[in-house]
């Protein structure tokens, strides 16, 4: 008889604390240091703390991978309960995370790691749907059989109001590439082959930019009717995301649409004002 399967992620799913229990997903905390401070990312610092610091100062965070002790201990603890595990970190293009998970799994029997190739609530709508088939009594290989597999009906984009933030951050080259001199271009990024790359250049001001950007990306689509996530990294007003919200429902019959505030080591990265939308492919 196969052994009950609990999913895990890393911080940069996004999950919110609601979504964690409700789906028992458990996740290991990448370390966030800060000047002469570090601290896990488990939200106790914010993106708004994050902000708030970047505008005193002009200090951003940098962000490490969990160590191969800190993987070892975390999984151990799961395991000793009776579980198996499948993990589901940050894309293997962008952090250390998933790497040192599966030397952290050569160590112990009963782990599964997923390379996600994704970041954000596209590890998110992953993380859900391996947990859900846990819960149906899968077994642990047969669900990262199905999540590798799946990466690939993953969508997951965002839209930036600032390249301030990505530029310094080095994780997408092409936002480099648009040059210090042209601010008022506002890029919408895709994550493909587990890498963020731009696909497409707006302008104007954001409340256009929001809607436009989420209309173009689902027209055509056949959007799988589950979770849709929608996810800010602060400075989107609420009125803005309710009506962003009734777009995402209109448009794609989700039975769900979660609304998520990025973590400290995606915040990081985006810069205020990034909205995104997350949602799984037919």
């Amino acid at each position: 008889m196969a052994k009950p399967v609990v999913v895990t992620t890393d911080s940069t799913c996004d999950l919110t604390p609601e979504l964690f229990e409700r789906f028992s997903i458990r996740s290991i905390p990448l370390t966030v240091t800060l000047g002469d401070d570090s601290f896990p990312d488990d939200g106790g610092f914010t993106s708004v703390d994050l902000y708030r610091r970047y505008h005193e100062d002009g200090t951003l965070p940098s962000t490490a991978a969990p160590s191969l002790q800190s993987y070892i201990d975390f999984f151990s603890a799961i395991l000793a309960e009776g579980y198996e595990i499948v993990h589901l970190p940050i894309s293997a293009e962008l952090s250390a995370s998933y790497h040192t998970s599966v030397l952290a799994a050569q160590e112990l029997e009963g782990v599964y790691p997923v390379d996600s190739r994704m970041l954000s609530a596209g590890i998110a709508l992953l993380a859900i749907e391996g947990a859900e088939r846990a819960q149906e009594g899968m077994a642990a290989a047969e669900i990262a059989a199905r999540l590798s597999a799946l990466t690939e009906k993953v969508d997951t984009s965002f839209v930036l109001d600032t390249l301030e933030f990505m530029r310094k951050g080095g994780r997408c080259s092409g936002v480099a590439a648009l040059g210090a001199n042209l601010l008022h271009i506002k890029p919408a990024l895709v994550m493909k082959e587990g890498k963020i790359s731009v696909y497409k250049k707006y302008r104007g001001n954001m409340e256009h930019v929001y809607r436009q950007y989420l209309e173009e990306r689902l027209e055509g689509r056949r959007v799988r009717p589950g979770h849709v996530f929608l996810a800010e990294s602060g400075n989107v007003a609420p009125a803005e995301l309710d009506e962003l919200e009734a777009l995402l429902r209109e448009r794609t019959g989700a039975r769900e649409i979660h609304r998520i505030t990025a973590g400290c080591t995606i915040s990081a990265h985006c810069g205020p004002g990034t909205l995104g939308v997350m949602f799984l492919d037919e």
